[in-house]
């Protein structure tokens, strides 16, 4: 069978059973586990299926995945991603990191960093960072969101809104074509847009899949972001733009120094 004619039945089978698995894909053709790869990474690039450990889920427009799935989710392209940002993050700063799965990374290329003062409403990257003991960490409070970690709410903006970040690293769930940043929480949204406020400079760390991806709730447009980190070069109609608003773009280099 042709990957034709398997990429429909591999598509109603995520639409029947909410995840696919690259084992049980190849039982079912009866095909190696490699074609299956390669069927799941052609679904991924063109927006109809989200890569995730062993598997592939289908793209969420109103809600977000799990966090789990998230964190499986393009994991060597997010730890390129962390490691080009943390090249970009000096020593001797007061920094905001928020909630996701690629802040997170970026919060582990920062073992090494000194004299950071760092405020984050995750409490993953509060527990990441206790490895560096150069490291103040304060966690701004607020609603505990007990699926990832995240600290959303009027008590964690509230909290923010006392401090003046040298830079913030932010990320998001989806990104459109006009470059607006957007999530599913709304009240991670504020917290977002409070940090936005609160910061000198503001980093993006995002990796490609969030450019296939919807989401509700608008956060900010990239003309709001001073660089964007990502893994694939943006489509020509946003890197104009990006000109244009004059955010800078880097793209990380596919084998980057990864901090472990």
């Amino acid at each position: 069978m042709s990957q034709t004619f398997r990429h429909p039945e591999i598509l109603e089978i995520a639409r029947r059973e909410g995840k696919v698995t690259v084992e049980g894909l190849a039982e079912h053709f009866g095909v190696t586990l490699q074609t299956i790869r390669r069927d799941l990474g052609e679904l991924s690039d063109s927006g109809r299926l989200e890569r995730v450990h062993g598997g592939a889920v289908l793209p969420s427009g109103t809600m977000n995945i799990g966090y789990e799935e998230r964190r499986g989710l393009n994991v060597d392209e997010k730890a390129a991603i962390a490691a080009a940002c943390a090249d970009h993050l000096p020593n001797d700063i007061s920094l905001f990191l928020n909630i996701g799965t690629s802040t997170e990374a970026v919060a582990r290329q920062l073992l090494h960093h000194r004299n950071l003062l760092v405020v984050t409403n995750n409490m993953k990257v509060a527990n990441i960072l206790v490895a560096n003991p150069h490291c103040e960490i304060i966690v701004t409070g607020g609603h505990l969101r007990r699926s990832d970690d995240g600290l959303v709410g009027n008590l964690a903006s509230e909290t923010i809104r006392q401090f003046k970040f040298d830079i913030a690293v932010i990320g998001c769930s989806a990104l459109d074509g006009e470059g607006d940043l957007l999530d599913f929480d709304i009240q991670e949204v504020g917290v977002s847009q409070a940090i936005i406020r609160q910061s000198r400079k503001t980093f993006l760390v995002a990796d490609h899949s969030k450019f296939t991806r919807s989401a509700p709730a608008r956060i900010a447009s990239l003309a709001e972001i001073d660089t964007f980190f990502t893994d694939r070069a943006l489509p020509a109609d946003l890197a104009n733009r990006c000109d244009d608003w004059g955010t800078n773009v880097v793209v990380a280099p596919t084998n980057p120094t990864i901090l472990v």
